[in-house]
């Protein structure tokens, strides 16, 4: 019950248990110590202030999580701002309020962070060059880590304190629980049959010109450090290579796999010592004319494996007894021990399947070594290589010709590609990202971009085209296609309106339905969790009010194909807290207390950006 909170949970109430607890910091803006000259402030919090750079370089963090999405960059680039605004101004009360953390603790979160490991672990060589390629020293992020983790130490104490009450808690599963029944009309589009005329597609042409935009594109020259190329120029030989698969051995061995089957007579307080070895002597002249297997299911002390034959699976050292493991050792494929005498009793041991050890000879994997070795020597070049790389690019932030020179990579060209689509490098998304970037697009060269641990790519622009205007003739079909649709969802939403105008006065459901020729279609016992109406009139329902004095409530609800509906809530059941719902109380508990305290959190951060000192100068503009 509860693990679908998130996802259908509706109204004022359930909504704030949606909200994700979350760090209130985002570590945006990390190049922000860069001098920013004579250039006049966007904002400021106190002393701190913002400038374009700052926005453009949260912007560009904070838009990844709507990437894909239609969203206005302008209103992206507002909030990046009012974000940054509201952390400076959390950041500034909890250093007043002498809040503080440790360089230890800030650098202990460093070396949890996925950025800063390899293979699972921290890597201080890659730590280091990830914060030259941001132009931070260790003591600047670490500062700005420790900044973070005040904020974060401020918000968990608000939140943490929060609690949820039994009523608050039985009110949420009543809104939760709550059954609708409905009736509802659905118009559908109709297709236009009258053709546009010329005026009316040059109008909507020019109202809707976002809509037939060519996006911005670019091309680029780049240089690639790739591991794989540099471990190519590695000079072999097979004296090289016999010393590393000397080295190497072990990775192309296979140990021997022994399965071993057992027959156990138990030396016990009813069987002793001797009786035990007669039974092994007789059981193991009985084996001259029956099969293992048999004679364990008959004789075997050991109950669990005798209904499988005696089988032990297979032969592990170090997990038996040393004169068990000795006798299992040295038998051959098929071959039945002596008795053979352990702290349990005695037994008649079978190896039933024997593949001896096997190394894999020099000649049989000189290929796959060769490729080893070579990457395996390439790789401190590569790393020396990678740091020259982004000291080069960064000193040199004009052109790629010095670093090509000096390391002796390729300046390649790209095609033209999209901040959504490219091909080649392109279809790297980070490639693209760092394309669009104000510092590439103002003509410098990118920050190096790792692509997986063996790639790295420094670009500049090469061409750059902004978004522009398609022509009328090249999308006029397009125009008359959308104009059409338009006009049909035009006059669907008329025929909703005279629907629900109609049933506001009080028409029966039925009667006016049939004046539009339409259906009528019931839904009984609506719940939040299961509806197989479409996502939006569902949400549209529960989001409705209750009737009142027996009427019912009307309303109209519009679907993503453009189709309207327009419903009758007529009946409203309040929840009921279900068994699986009073299993889940501690979790109920914990969740509403957490979105309790992320609400109080979020109306004191208000609260604080209201008395504090911000200042506004200027919008923010998408650059």
């Amino acid at each position: 019950m509860l693990t679908t909170i998130r996802e259908k949970a509706q109204g004022a109430f359930a909504w704030i248990i949606l909200i994700v607890i979350c760090v209130p910091f985002a570590l945006w803006g990390i190049q922000n110590y860069i001098d920013t000259g004579k250039e006049a402030p966007v904002a400021s919090v106190g002393d701190k202030d913002f400038y374009q750079r700052d926005v453009n370089n949260a912007y560009e963090q904070y838009a990844q999580n709507f990437r894909g999405m239609n969203i206005d960059e302008q209103l992206l680039k507002q909030q990046a701002l009012d974000k940054l605004i509201k952390d400076e101004v959390l950041l500034q009360y909890t250093k007043g309020a002498g809040l503080v953390t440790t360089d230890t603790s800030a650098r202990d979160f460093i070396k949890t962070l996925p950025y800063f490991q390899t293979d699972g672990k921290f890597d201080e060589k890659r730590y280091k060059s990830l914060l030259a390629t941001q132009k931070l020293s260790t003591v600047e992020f670490v500062n700005k880590i420790k900044s973070a983790l005040i904020m974060e130490q401020f918000q968990r104490s608000v939140i943490d304190s929060s609690f949820a009450t039994p009523y608050a808690i039985e009110n949420f599963f009543k809104i939760q629980n709550q059954q609708r029944d409905v009736d509802y009309i659905t118009v559908a589009l109709e297709k236009a049959t009258a053709q546009p005329s010329d005026t009316e597609i040059v109008a909507y042409y020019q109202q809707h010109q976002d809509a037939y935009k060519l996006p911005e594109q670019v091309a680029v020259d780049y240089v690639e450090l790739s591991l794989e190329e540099l471990a190519k120029k590695v000079e072999v030989t097979d004296d090289k290579l016999k010393a590393y698969y000397e080295e190497q051995k072990d990775q192309f061995s296979t140990s021997e796999r022994r399965k071993i089957s057992h027959i156990l007579f138990a030396v016990n307080a009813k069987t002793d010592d001797k009786t035990a070895l007669a039974k092994a002597v007789k059981a193991q002249e009985d084996l001259k004319s029956k099969e293992f297997s048999a004679v364990a299911a008959e004789v075997s002390d050991d109950k669990l494996t005798a209904k499988k034959g005696g089988d032990l699976g297979l032969f592990i050292v170090g997990s038996m007894e040393k004169s068990f493991e000795e006798a299992a050792s040295a038998l051959k494929a098929g071959e039945v021990s002596k008795p053979v005498k352990s702290s349990f009793g005695y037994h008649l041991i079978k190896v039933t399947e024997l593949v001896p050890a096997e190394v894999k000879s020099f000649d049989t994997v000189k290929g796959e070594l060769t490729k080893t070795y070579q990457k395996a020597q390439a790789e401190n070049a590569f790393y020396e290589a990678g740091e020259k790389l982004t000291e080069m690019s960064y000193e040199n932030p004009d052109n790629l010709q010095t670093v090509s020179g000096n390391l002796g990579l390729a300046v390649k060209k790209s095609g033209f590609f999209t901040k959504d689509k490219g091909e080649g490098i392109a279809t790297e998304q980070k490639i693209r990202d760092a394309a669009f970037t104000e510092e590439v697009l103002q003509g410098n060269n990118s920050t190096p971009i790792e692509l997986g641990s063996d790639r790295l790519v420094v670009l500049r622009i090469l061409e750059h085209k902004p978004a522009a205007v398609r022509e009328l003739k090249d999308v006029k079909t397009d125009v008359i296609v959308a104009l059409s649709n338009e006009r049909a969802k035009q006059q669907a939403v008329d025929t909703a309106n005279k629907i629900k105008q109609r049933l506001q006065t009080g028409e029966a459901i039925q009667k006016v339905a049939a004046d539009f020729k339409l259906p009528v279609k019931e839904a009984t016992g609506l719940t939040r969790n299961k509806s197989a109406l479409p996502e939006q009139l569902s949400d549209a329902i529960f989001r409705a009010a209750k009737p009142v004095a027996g009427k019912a409530t009307i309303f109209d609800v519009v679907l993503p194909t453009g189709e309207q509906v327009v419903v009758s809530l007529k009946k409203v059941t309040a929840g009921v807290m279900s068994e699986d719902d009073k299993k889940q109380m501690d979790l109920a508990k914990k969740n509403l207390a957490k979105a309790f305290g992320q609400s109080e959190f979020n109306a004191m951060l208000a609260s604080l950006q209201t008395k504090a000192d911000v200042s506004i100068k200027t919008q923010p503009k998408v650059q």
